[in-house]
C-alpha cells in the first residue's frame, strides 16, 4: 500500500515539475513577446524587401486589421525563436536526471541536427524559394493583366512554406537514423527509391499550394537531401 502512494507522490512531484517547466516556457515567450512586437515591422518591411526582390510591385492589405495580425504572427514567432534556446534548457533539465549519459549524447546531437536542419531548410525557402514562386506568378502579367498580391497571402505562404521545408529538411537525418538504428537496411532503402520520390511528391503535392512550381521546388531539394542521407549512412558504415 505504501508503495503505491510513494508511486503516486512521484508522479504528482514529476508532473508539478513539468507543470513548472512549461510555465516557464510560456512566460519566457511572453517577456519577449512585447520586444519582438515593437520590431515586427521592420521585421515585416525586410521580409517583404526578400520577397518581392527587385520587382516593382507593391504589396496590399484588404482588412483593417489584417497587417497588425501579421505583425503579431511574426512578433510570435520572433518570441519563440529567440525563447528558443532558453525552452530547450528548461526542457533538458527536466528530463535530464532520467537519462543516462550515451542517451544525453544522442539527444542533444539529434537536437542540435534538427535544429539546424530546420534553420537552413526555412532560410532557403525564404531567400531563394519564395522569390522564384513570385516571379513566376509574376511573369503572367501582360498589358492587360496586373498582378495584385495581398499581404497576408504572400506573408502566410512565406511563413508556412518555410515551416514545410523546415521540416521537408529533416529528410537527411531521418534515413540516417533509421540506417543507424537497424530499422531498415541501407540496401533496403536504396532499392525503393521509386517509392521515395513518389512518397516525396505526394508530400509535396499536400502541403504546398496546388501549383506544379512549388511542388518541384520543394520536391528537389528533398530528394537531394535523401540521397545525401543515404550517402552519409553509407559511409557511416563503411567506416
Amino acid at each position: 500500500m505504501s508503495e503505491i502512494k510513494d508511486n503516486d507522490e512521484s508522479l504528482i512531484s514529476h508532473l508539478e515539475a513539468l507543470r513548472g517547466a512549461l510555465i516557464k516556457c510560456f512566460v519566457s515567450v511572453g517577456i519577449l513577446l512585447v520586444p519582438a512586437f515593437y520590431l515586427s515591422p521592420k521585421a515585416l518591411n525586410f521580409l517583404i524587401k526578400i520577397l518581392i526582390s527587385d520587382n516593382k510591385i507593391t504589396l496590399n492589405y484588404f482588412a483593417p486589421m489584417e497587417i497588425f495580425i501579421l505583425q503579431m504572427k511574426l512578433a510570435l514567432l520572433m518570441a519563440f525563436a529567440c525563447a528558443f534556446p532558453y525552452i530547450l534548457k528548461t526542457l533538458w533539465n527536466f528530463i535530464l536526471p532520467a537519462l543516462y549519459e550515451h542517451e544525453r549524447k544522442f539527444i542533444r546531437n539529434i537536437v542540435i541536427s534538427s535544429s539546424c536542419f530546420f534553420i537552413l531548410g526555412f532560410t532557403f525557402c525564404v531567400f531563394l524559394i519564395l522569390p522564384l514562386i513570385i516571379n513566376f506568378g509574376i511573369s503572367f502579367s501582360n498589358g492587360g493583366i496586373t498582378p495584385l498580391f495581398g499581404a497576408a497571402n504572400v506573408v502566410n505562404l512565406a511563413l508556412w512554406l518555410g515551416f514545410v521545408f523546415g521540416l521537408m529538411f529533416q529528410v537527411p537525418l531521418i534515413v540516417n537514423l533509421l540506417i543507424k538504428w537497424n530499422i531498415l537496411s541501407y540496401e533496403s532503402v536504396s532499392s525503393k527509391r521509386p517509392y521515395v520520390v513518389i512518397a516525396l511528391l505526394s508530400i509535396s503535392a499536400l502541403f504546398t499550394p496546388p501549383d506544379i512550381v512549388s511542388q518541384i521546388l520543394l520536391f528537389v531539394p528533398t530528394y537531394m537531401l535523401f540521397e545525401f542521407g543515404l550517402l552519409f549512412s553509407k559511409k557511416g558504415k563503411n567506416v
